[in-house]
């Protein structure tokens, strides 16, 4: 069977930013099932938007309640020969407070500087989408 068979994975994940005044900073997470360092997301539920995963993933990800902001450019690849498209969007935290609800897929979550941010993850993919991200800071 084809990638072109199988159902494509739907996900969607934001990039969370702020500026304290020393530059922009991001939120990445760390997942010990992978050891990798990436942005938040996680699989649409059944009949859900990707908007609306998108702020419910980062949520049990982070910890942080965020509101949306532009849409970023989606990244697409291959899980176990199925294709997988994942939306992110520029995010502002509005509240809650930093820290995974669901320790079995996050171990830690935290801001890092852009310039740190860019060389901590572990895919091009996020850093395509990090990249994105900048071009809305003016």
């Amino acid at each position: 069977m084809s990638s072109g068979d199988r159902p494509t994975i739907r996900a969607a994940g934001g990039v969370v930013g702020r500026d304290d005044g020393d530059g922009p900073e991001i939120v990445l997470i760390h997942r010990e099932r992978y050891d990798d360092w990436c942005l938040p997301k996680g699989k649409l539920d059944d009949g859900e938007s990707f908007s609306d995963a998108a702020v419910r993933e980062v949520a049990e990800e982070t910890g942080l309640r965020c509101r949306l902001g532009p849409e970023l450019p989606e990244v697409r690849y291959e899980v176990s020969g199925r294709p997988k498209v994942v939306r992110f969007w520029a995010m502002e935290a509005v509240g809650g407070e930093l820290g995974p609800e669901d320790l079995e897929e996050v171990d830690e979550v935290r801001w890092v500087p852009l310039d740190e941010a860019l060389t901590l993850v572990s895919y091009d993919a996020d850093r395509q989408v990090i990249s994105a991200w900048t071009a809305t800071l003016s």
